[in-house]
């Protein structure tokens, strides 16, 4: 049976920087629009970008988590403040 030629992994490494992970994300994206694709390109392109998109969340996600921080007042209602807004004791 022949071999068949080795293909990069489906999945995206989870430390690839947002940047990088997002511009791969818009290759992907112009290539899924283009028609051009056959069905099984399709879904392999289909299955990385969600691995893209996942990637570019979570450094989202931790970009905001360092830039916000829930803050709680004496009345028990919450609000977002800038984390260098105050420091804590």
């Amino acid at each position: 049976m022949p071999k068949k030629p080795a293909t990069p992994s489906l999945t995206p490494d989870a430390s690839l920087p947002y940047e990088a992970a997002y511009a791969r994300l818009e290759v992907l994206v112009e290539s899924l629009e283009s028609g051009e694709v056959s069905l099984a390109d399709l879904v392999t392109k289909f299955e990385e970008g969600h691995h893209l998109l996942k990637i570019c969340q979570d450094h989202l996600r931790a970009a905001e988590l360092k830039i916000e921080k829930l803050k709680v007042d004496d009345s028990g209602q919450a609000s977002f403040s800038p984390l260098d807004e105050e420091t804590e004791s």
